[in-house]
């Protein structure tokens, strides 16, 4: 059995804009810095083998504030980034609805097979996720870890445990610097508890109407 319990990064600026990141590196505002430190101070308590984060550096601050709680050196991920958005990225929810019609119903609807201009289709990105998250259940068995990561991640790691199908409608939260915890087994995923924030005084979700 492997324990992992899965961190999404501090809010960002383009975050309260509403704007897809994606690949482009962008810092954590005051907000998040300060949301870091709570998710560190919450977990110091906890034991961890390991602490990994996406090498973006939204996940990265979000891991060091952990990390040094728990006395551990973060060990960056490049597939635990975000979902490459490709021509989406740097635009906010609205222009690229505004840009790409047809391409963000498709992106919307959760089409699987959609690939934004110079990214990634939800099906590559959830077999990147899931084989990183495999990879790392398989190096820790037997152990906990801590993983900071970004929101569309946490939706693929929701589904891998749950059974949700990619295309279905979100119908679960991704708040900022909220708690996620999941477990390998011989059996295969289980999910334990989703979206603990009761260490935040507020966490935006992921999806851009909430």
């Amino acid at each position: 059995m492997t324990r992992i319990c899965l961190v999404r990064h501090g809010e960002t600026d383009w975050n309260a804009e509403r704007r897809l990141q994606g690949h482009i590196d962008v810092p954590l505002n005051a907000t998040g810095v300060a949301q870091a430190r709570a998710t560190a101070a919450n977990l110091a308590e906890q034991s961890f083998t390991a602490v990994y984060t996406s090498d973006l550096q939204r996940a990265r601050q979000t891991a060091a504030e952990a990390a040094r709680s728990l006395d551990l050196e973060p060990q960056p991920e490049p597939r635990l980034r975000e979902r490459h958005y490709g021509n989406f990225q740097g635009l906010t929810y609205a222009e690229a609805q505004s840009r790409y019609p047809e391409g963000y119903r498709r992106f919307h609807e959760r089409d699987p097979s959609f690939a934004f201009d110079d990214g990634e289709s939800l099906e590559e990105f959830a077999a990147r996720i899931r084989a990183a998250l495999e990879a790392l259940a398989a190096r820790h068995a037997g152990e906990q870890i801590l993983v900071v990561t970004h929101g569309g991640v946490l939706d693929i790691a929701h589904r891998l445990t749950s059974g949700k199908p990619l295309d279905s409608v979100r119908d679960f939260t991704i708040p900022n610097a909220a708690l996620n915890w999941i477990e390998y087994t011989g059996d295969g995923w289980r999910l334990l508890a989703w979206a603990q924030q009761d260490h935040l005084a507020a966490a935006r979700d992921e999806l851009p109407n909430a």
